[in-house]
């Protein structure tokens, strides 16, 4: 349920102190010739809706703007800082406190803002010990990868434009891939990629890491739905802890 459709009148029968409030985060950036530039805008919104779905939480609108300093040079790319983004979960969060909300879901499609939720997560918990707020990537993706991939692994962190985010936009928004655009880009990070700021248009002309041509739907629903398994895991966990059993 999307937290903005309700009405003043109607929010208070919605919203508890454990409902959890999903506040999604995307990003405006390259995504190689197949996939828009909303992309993590797209994902971040489908995967929280689902995730909603499951623990009876409800869905802030997405922030569509996040820190894109490794694609910030690539045409169209939007960048914020993490300083921006870290303010805005403190604002948004003191708010959702007020309003009686103890449990806040922090759900980025893009690895580059985990930095700036974090942050936020820690100010708030600094401000309000009772609140809980997580911050997530989808969980354990990474791992959940190596069950599918077919391509080989570009890094072994990121994922962008590749097969596995392409297959996740195959099930979570399949109008918005041009397949008969995919490519297959492999390229050779410099070995100081991880320890220096270091802008991915000095390794890439297209903004794809892997081969995009091996992405389906089948992997894309496969990892969406263990990733929620372990999302709504950690947070029944968190609901626990707030209703003190």
């Amino acid at each position: 349920m999307n937290y903005a459709s309700l009405t003043t009148q109607t929010i208070g029968l919605e919203l508890h102190a454990d409902t959890p409030i999903i506040f999604p985060f995307g990003a405006i950036e390259a995504h190689g010739p197949h996939l828009p530039l909303d992309t993590d805008i797209r994902l971040a919104n489908a995967y929280s809706q689902l995730l909603a779905e499951r623990i009876g939480g409800l869905v802030l609108p997405t922030m569509p703007f996040g820190q894109v300093f490794s694609l910030r040079d690539f045409p169209g790319s939007i960048s914020v800082s993490n300083d921006t983004l870290s303010r805005l979960i403190v604002s948004v969060g003191e708010s959702l406190f007020n309003n009686g909300s103890r449990l806040l879901i922090l759900f980025s499609s893009h690895l580059g803002n985990m930095t700036a939720l974090k942050d936020g997560a820690r100010a708030l918990y600094d401000l309000h010990k009772d609140m809980r707020v997580v911050h997530m990537f989808y969980p354990d993706l990474q791992i959940l990868a190596n069950e599918v991939r077919q391509g080989p692994s570009a890094h072994h962190t990121y994922i962008h434009a590749c097969e596995i985010e392409t297959s996740l936009m195959l099930y979570l928004d399949p109008d918005a891939v041009d397949m008969t655009l995919a490519i297959n880009d492999e390229p050779v990070l410099p070995i100081d990629a991880d320890y220096t700021p270091t802008p991915w248009s000095t390794f890439s002309q297209t903004a794809v890491l892997g081969d995009a041509k091996f992405a389906t739907k089948e992997k894309g629903e496969w990892l969406v739905n263990h990733t929620l398994e372990k999302a709504v895991q950690i947070i029944q966990f968190e609901q626990v802890i707030i209703n003190g059993k």
